[in-house]
This record gives structure tokens, sequence and C-alpha cells, in this order.
């Protein structure tokens, strides 16, 4: 890390955040007390069995939901107090998910797909055609852009989907069960490519509950009955290497 990197504010900074449900007269303790700091540029795997707390966490990250005690900072705004409308204008400008089920519209191409979001942001046509085609190319779909989702295969739509999430260059890119849905050797493509985008700058957290697909991170944030401890990832352990 070098020193400018050094003296950046994370990227996300969560402190002592806990989150709790009212759920038939009891108090579920959905996260508690947790705390994490990712930079600019990190690979991140959160991992935990059902129930664990993961989704919850994933759900505040992506302000899908807010804390119940506890500060969350993305990208240096304080968030975790924020109403619904602005939690969806963060999500609109800072977070590109990635889903398990891809969450293609199936009669717009693969350009369709990827634009759309940034039509929702109100990016100008031309600047956002320049966007998404960038996006499909990063992906290697560049070949691909005028397909339908039923024109292409399984690993092909979940690269549409990582487009689509890289569309305007979000500063996070949120990753739910990435390769749940594809078979082995199209999970590893996608997870190599995840690498790829990673070590070109992208910062990824990703969410699974899959041992080796999380050890292919740089970090790995195991979560427990809604604690988290840290562990080494594969690039921690390259780096620590003789």
């Amino acid at each position: 890390m070098d020193a400018k990197q050094a003296n950046r504010e994370p990227l996300i900074r969560i402190d002592q955040l806990s989150k709790q449900y009212k759920m038939g007269g009891e108090t579920v303790h959905a996260l508690s007390d947790i705390s994490i700091r990712i930079d600019h540029g990190d690979f991140v795997a959160i991992i935990g069995p059902s129930g664990s707390g993961k989704s919850t966490l994933m759900n505040v990250i992506g302000c899908l939901d807010s804390p119940t005690t506890g500060s969350y900072w993305l990208d240096n705004e304080e968030v975790s107090r924020l109403k619904e409308n602005k939690l969806a204008e963060i999500r609109n400008r800072k977070i590109g998910f990635i889903f398990q089920g891809f969450n293609l519209l199936s009669k717009l191409s693969a350009y369709e797909n990827v634009e759309l979001p940034l039509i929702y942001r109100g990016v100008a046509g031309r600047l956002r055609k320049e966007q998404a085609i960038e996006a499909l190319s990063k992906v290697g779909l560049a070949d691909r852009v005028h397909h339908k989702p039923s024109e292409l295969s399984g690993g092909q739509q979940q690269r549409v989907a990582i487009a689509r999430a890289l569309a305007g260059n979000p500063p996070i890119l949120l990753a739910d069960e990435p390769t749940g849905a594809l078979d082995t050797r199209t999970g590893v493509e996608v997870m190599g490519l995840m690498k790829q985008l990673n070590k070109q700058g992208h910062t990824i957290v990703l969410i699974t509950h899959d041992l080796s697909i999380s050890q292919q991170a740089g970090r790995v944030i195991r979560i427990q009955d809604g604690r988290i401890s840290e562990e080494g990832g594969e690039t921690r352990e390259r780096r620590t290497s003789p």
C-alpha cells in the first residue's frame, strides 16, 4: 500500500453496528456490535451459513436496510440514518449489485440491460452508450451486445449482470452468491473475471456460503450468530509468502 492510499479514508467504515428485529414479540439480534473497514481496491468475501446474519449485513452494506444502532460510512458519507429515498439515491450512485439469479430483463438485449441503470441515473444518451459498451467489453462480451438473455449461456448472462453493475463505475461492487446458479466450470470463469476486475482497481464485496469461493478473495470475513471474525484469503496469503 502506497502512502497516498494509506492516508485515504476506507471506502466502507462500519462501527459497532447492530441490527435487531421484532418477531412474535421477541427481539432477534441479527447483527451484534460489528465493526468493519474495507479499503478502496479490496476484494472481501463475507461467508456464513444460513441464519448467520450475512444477508442482513449485505442489506446494510447495500443500503437496502438500516442498522438499529451503530454507524455506517460509505465513501465518506454517513448513510446509516438516511431515509429510504436518500438510500435509494446512494444505491443508484455508489453500489453495483450482482445477483445469483442474474435479474436480467428477458425482452432487452445485453446492451439494453446494462444501459438501464444508467437511464435511472440520468446519464446522457451518448455517454450512456459509451459506458454500457465499455462495461460489456470489460467482461468479454463486446460481440454479444445485441443478444437477449435467452441467446446467452448462464455464464454469459452473469457477465452481462456484472457489466450492468460496472456501468457508471460505482465505488463498490456487491455480489450476492454470484456463482450460485452456475455449474462448477462456469463458476470458476466468473470468479476469474471477478479477480481480474479487482486487479483493475474495482472494490468487491462478495457474499457466499461456499468456503472455496470465499478463499479466492483478498480477505475473508466469517460471520456466525451475528458476530464476525476475519481470516486470511488467497491474496493475503500470497503477500505474506516468502
